[in-house]
């Protein structure tokens, strides 16, 4: 493996791990971001260009009060500027609900095809393979013990805290 695969390997690394923040912010400039303008995304009910399928998106992610996307076991193929991945994710989701809040989480694989475009990788097909999932009542406690002392939380847009970290740059 030469430089330039480490750098692009790097690279292709940190435009998945963007993808988990924009979704995870809810911030559709920054989702946008990592994909091409023509991109076609399938998460199981059909390719769609990419400009349908972020406001539905942020529309069904905006009724959440959280989710966390981790990535792992990214395996990749490049072949000069074009590249597949296969990539494990595990999603929580916490939605309200009148019987009090549930808890889904979702174990599955991003199939993403991506090219390298003015020195930049992006995501330009993405298949979402379902694995397995879990859908429970939310067990989550924000009082009492060490929990309680822990005030500084998650959230969307600019009230999340990594907001104004990154803004310092």
């Amino acid at each position: 493996m030469d430089i330039t695969e480490v750098a692009d390997r790097l690279a292709i690394a940190e435009t998945l791990a963007l993808y988990c923040r924009g979704i995870d912010r809810c911030d559709d400039e920054q989702l946008a971001a990592v994909f091409t303008p023509d991109a076609l995304i399938d998460y199981g009910d059909g390719a769609r260009p990419i400009g349908e399928v972020i406001p539905g998106l942020m529309a069904g992610l905006g009724t959440m009060r959280l989710t966390q996307h981790n990535i792992s076991n990214t395996v990749m193929r490049i072949t000069g500027e074009t590249a597949r991945t296969e990539t494990n994710c595990v999603a929580l989701h916490l939605i309200p609900a009148p019987e009090g809040e549930i808890e889904l989480v979702v174990g599955g694989r991003y199939l993403d095809r991506l090219v390298k475009r003015d020195g930049r990788w992006r995501i330009a097909e993405r298949l979402y393979v379902m694995d397995w999932n879990r859908t429970s009542p939310s067990t989550m406690a924000l009082e009492g013990g060490l929990l309680g002392g822990l005030q500084r939380r998650g959230a969307r847009g600019a009230a999340d805290p990594a907001a104004a970290w990154w803004d310092e740059i």
